[in-house]
C-alpha cells in the first residue's frame, strides 16, 4: 500500500481532515492505522453534533478507547428530539471525562437533556466555556454542589464564559445562582422567558450575590421587554462589552448611556431610529466600538435626506455615520448587513 510509505506527520495531517466516524472506521484498516487514528493530535477538537443516532454507549467506546489528555473542544448533541430518549450524559461518563481529558476547555451541548445532574461541579473541572443550546437543566444545576464545602465548592466552577440559548427551564434561579461563580467574565443569553427584569437587576452590582466580574453581556429575546428596557436602569459597573438583540432594543437603549464603563456596543437583528442611537451615545465616552449587525434603520419620510435614501448597503444612514464620528472621535462605527426604511404615515 502506497501510504505506508508516507511519513507518520503527513498520514496524522490527511487523516485531520476526516470526521469522528471515519477516524473510527479508519483504525480497524491496520494496527498501524490504529495507533495513527489514536493519535492525540486527532482529537483535540471533537464535533459529534452531527452524529447521528449518538448513544451513552458510543460516548462510552470514545471515551475509553480515543478521548484523552490531547482534548480541548468537545460538542455534543443529546436526544431530546429523538424518540429514544433515555440517559446519554451520566454522572459516571462525566467524571471519567474529567480523569482522562484534563485539558478541556470548551463543551458546547444542543438538545441534551441535564435535569439527570444533581450540579454542574460535575462537568470537568477544567472547563472555561460551556455552551448550552435547546437544553434542559434542574432547578439547581447551576448551583456549587451541596455535598463539597464552601472552599472547595468556590473553587469547583471554573468557567469564565456561558452562553444560554434557548434553554426553556432557566429562570431567576439559575440566574442567581451563577453569582457564586468566581471566574465568570462573559455571560450570554438568547431567547429565554423566564428570565424577569427583576432577577437581571438582583445580579446587578453593587451588591454581596451579584455578577461583580462580568466585563461581557449578551443579551438577546424576541419576546419579553424583560432584559433590555429596565435590566441595565441603574448602570454596571466594570461592564466593557455589550451585545444586545431582539424587538426591545430600541426602548431599552437610553439605559445603556448610563454604563460608563463601556468599551464596545454591538447592536443586532433589532429596529432603531437614529435620535435614540444618539441619544444614548452621547454619554458613551469610553465607547471605542460601535457595530450594527441586521439592523434596521426607521426613519420619517421628512427627516431622510436624499443620499441616505441612496446611501450603499453596508452604509445606510451616511448621515448618521458622520454625525457618530463628529459625536465619538476615537470609535470605530461599523454598519454590516443592514437597510433603512422610510416610514411615509
Amino acid at each position: 500500500m502506497v501510504l505506508d510509505f508516507f511519513p507518520e506527520n503527513v498520514l496524522i495531517d490527511i487523516l485531520s481532515y476526516l470526521n469522528v466516524r471515519e477516524l473510527v472506521r479508519n483504525s480497524r484498516v491496520c494496527r498501524r492505522w490504529k495507533q495513527l487514528v489514536k493519535d492525540q493530535r486527532l482529537w483535540r477538537a471533537v464535533d459529534l453534533s452531527t452524529w447521528k443516532g449518538l448513544t451513552s454507549r458510543v460516548l462510552w467506546v470514545l471515551l475509553r478507547q480515543y478521548l484523552g489528555h490531547g482534548l480541548r473542544c468537545l460538542r455534543l448533541r443529546g436526544l431530546l428530539l429523538s424518540v429514544r430518549r433515555g440517559a446519554f450524559l451520566t454522572e459516571s461518563w462525566l467524571q471519567a471525562l474529567r480523569s482522562k481529558c484534563p485539558r478541556l476547555r470548551r463543551l458546547s451541548l444542543q438538545f441534551t437533556d441535564l435535569r439527570g445532574l444533581r450540579s454542574c461541579s460535575l462537568l470537568p473541572s477544567s472547563l472555561q466555556v460551556l455552551e448550552l443550546r435547546s437544553c434542559e437543566v434542574s432547578p439547581g444545576f447551576f448551583s456549587q454542589d451541596p455535598e463539597t464545602d464552601g472552599k472547595a465548592a468556590a473553587s469547583a466552577v471554573a468557567i469564565e464564559t456561558l452562553v444560554v440559548d434557548s434553554v426553556p427551564s432557566f429562570s431567576d434561579q439559575h440566574l442567581s445562582s451563577l453569582c457564586t461563580w468566581q471566574q465568570l467574565s462573559r455571560l450570554e443569553l438568547r431567547d429565554l422567558s423566564r428570565v424577569s427584569v427583576g432577577g437581571l437587576m438582583k445580579c446587578v452590582p453593587p451588591g454581596a450575590q451579584t455578577l461583580a466580574r462580568l466585563t461581557h453581556l449578551e443579551l438577546d429575546t424576541w419576546r419579553l421587554a424583560q432584559m433590555v428596557a429596565l435590566g441595565l436602569g441603574k448602570g454596571w459597573p466594570g461592564l466593557e462589552t455589550l451585545s444586545l438583540g431582539g424587538n426591545e432594543v430600541n426602548p431599552g437603549l437610553l439605559s445603556v448611556s448610563r454604563l460608563q464603563d463601556l468599551r464596545w456596543l454591538r447592536l443586532r437583528a433589532c429596529r432603531l431610529n437614529k435620535e435614540t442611537v444618539l441619544r444614548c451615545c452621547r454619554s458613551l465616552k469610553q465607547l471605542r466600538r460601535l457595530e450594527f449587525v441586521e439592523v434596521e434603520f426607521v426613519e420619517d419620510e421628512e427627516d431622510v435626506r436624499p443620499d441616505a435614501a441612496q446611501g450603499r448597503d453596508e452604509d445606510p444612514v451616511p448621515e448618521l455615520r458622520r454625525t457618530l464620528r463628529s459625536l465619538l472621535p476615537d470609535c470605530c462605527v461599523c454598519f454590516s448587513s443592514c437597510r433603512l426604511t422610510v416610514n411615509r404615515d
